[in-house]
């Protein structure tokens, strides 16, 4: 006796049986559902930065509660499609997919305010666990649900679930793709977010008008009104950001103690201070030691040809140039908007002189002319960590072989107790250069505290006794660790290379991110 294999799925009792979608219709939810997650997610990171900063961390947060939203959202999308008519709940799903994407705005400005006081790596993963876990699970859920409305017969199930399974991932690909190449350079975050969750919404009302036979609920109806007052409360609230580019959320703020001085943020970060009337005012203490380093390292005056790696507010480039007349500097900036921004408001001027070349400094550092520099800035940051592509013996030795044999390799660095990270960076300038030296405040080297360090290095005798002096004189604290002490300092210390560079990992988290 054989048995044969029944052709139609039965409904549950008493219920019709749902009435698939046309298969390009069903298609296109599944693909706009999916991109629109991909979108929220890429957009995520733009979201959190101006309150917890671009880490490591930020994006495994990010990343890792986008993926548990797709998760539980396709396993409850499944159950409920199994209990529940699709045909009443895929417009619903819809609707409620845009509110959430819609009110990720408000939340994160809201609750990152918060976070900003809390700080910590658990703050970071609570953020993104309100803001983007339930706009990624209901949209997860669309899919589930589209299959089960469109599975007419058990013979069609491979062909059903493997279509609209391809058509999902091809619109988070789309999104992906979209948003990071594009939609970012072109616009700033909330109206695509507004855009995205609009869409949504307005497909859902549609939808559930549709396979309703024209006939809306009162809560469809009331989603409107609804998705209109998050959109009003996310613009309401408003961001941290004057300019917001593909890399950061940048803003200047005028100095009330004064009124030459203007402060560079750059998402959490006090990244500059530049004083419009006085380049040779240099505000924090690393750009004084910094400063102090080009003032000795030449006889007084003497022109130099200078590398900067990170513009940020170009207060160094600047100070060069007032310092020392007929200096040429090349500056390597990642981001296009912040020279724009440079510009606009903390009066950068470009010219043969001081020159910005856009783009990674990594890839530009690569194309230098070899023995052509005789100081070369590392001061590039994504957060409070240096990016760890700059941080390795591969571009140590890049570094050098751009200097002059008499050269100086001035970089700053970021670090808080156990001091990881920058016992790793002494250690590796130490692997490829001969002299190395760090400043810094005695109980930041002691491991009492934390903040910037200095590290200067050179294939020559630095100059150290001037150095001394020099900070001494206009009143600095700093201590120098040279020679055995620092070999001391950084003992037990891993080399960072391109193979291994844990730098976020190497960084302690949860600590303040003051630069000065």
């Amino acid at each position: 006796m054989t048995t044969s294999i029944p052709n139609e799925t039965p409904a549950a009792p008493g219920a019709p049986a749902p009435t698939a979608l046309p298969e390009a219709l069903a298609g296109a939810l599944v693909f706009f559902a999916s991109g629109a997650v991909l979108v929220l997610e890429i957009l995520a990171g733009r979201m959190v930065a101006p309150y917890v900063g671009v880490t490591l961390e930020t994006y495994t947060a990010i990343i890792g509660v986008v993926l548990a939203g797709i998760a539980l959202g396709t396993w409850a999308g499944g159950r409920i499609a199994d209990w529940v008519d699709p045909r009443l709940t895929l417009g619903p799903v819809l609707i409620v997919g845009g509110l959430l994407a819609l009110a990720t705005l408000p939340v994160v400005r809201a609750l990152g305010e918060l976070t900003v006081a809390r700080g910590g790596g658990s703050s970071i993963v609570l953020l993104a666990l309100f803001a983007f876990l339930p706009p990624a699970a209901v949209l997860s859920s669309v899919t589930p649900t589209t299959v089960k409305l469109q599975l007419g017969s058990l013979r069609e199930t491979g062909a059903v679930v493997g279509r609209l399974s391809a058509l999902g991932t091809a619109g988070a690909l789309v999104g992906t793709f979209l948003t990071g190449f594009a939609l970012v350079a072109e616009l700033a975050t909330t109206p695509i977010v507004l855009a995205v969750g609009g869409a949504l919404v307005t497909a859902g009302v549609v939808l559930a008008a549709v396979l309703r036979r024209g006939r809306l609920s009162a809560a469809a109806l009331g989603a409107l009104p609804v998705a209109l007052a998050l959109g009003a409360a996310g613009v309401a609230i408003g961001d941290r950001c004057q300019v917001e580019s593909a890399y950061y959320c940048a803003r200047v703020e005028a100095d009330p103690s004064r009124p030459s001085g203007r402060l560079l943020r750059l998402d959490t970060l006090r990244h500059s201070y530049v004083d419009l009337a006085d380049p040779t005012r240099l505000e924090f203490d690393y750009t004084q030691l910094i400063g102090d380093a080009i003032d000795v390292f030449r006889p007084p005056g003497a022109p130099v040809d200078a590398l900067h790696i990170g513009g940020g507010g170009f207060s160094i480039p600047r100070y060069l140039e007032a310092t020392r007349p007929g200096s040429r500097s090349l500056v390597l900036e990642l981001d296009p908007a912040l020279l724009e921004l440079a510009r606009e408001r903390l009066g950068l001027r470009t010219r043969p002189e001081l020159a910005v070349r856009t783009g990674d400094a990594r890839v530009a550092l690569a194309r230098e002319r070899s023995g052509t520099r005789d100081l070369v800035v590392g001061d590039a940051f994504g957060g409070v960590a240096v990016p760890w592509h700059l941080t390795t013996l591969e571009v140590v030795r890049e570094v050098r072989r751009a200097l002059t044999p008499q050269g100086i390799y001035a970089l700053n660095v970021i670090d808080y107790p156990p001091s990881r990270f920058v016992r790793a960076e002494a250690r590796t300038l130490a692997r490829g250069f001969r002299h190395v030296a760090l400043l810094a405040p005695p109980e930041s080297v002691s491991g009492r505290s934390g903040g910037n360090f200095v590290l200067l290095a050179s294939q020559a005798p630095l100059p150290l006794k001037g150095l001394r002096e020099r900070i001494s004189a206009r009143g600095g604290g700093e201590e120098m660790v040279t020679g055995r002490a620092l070999g001391r300092f950084f003992a037990g210390a891993v080399v960072l290379t391109d193979e291994y560079a844990p730098v976020d990992q190497l960084l302690t988290p949860g600590l303040p991110a003051a630069r000065d």
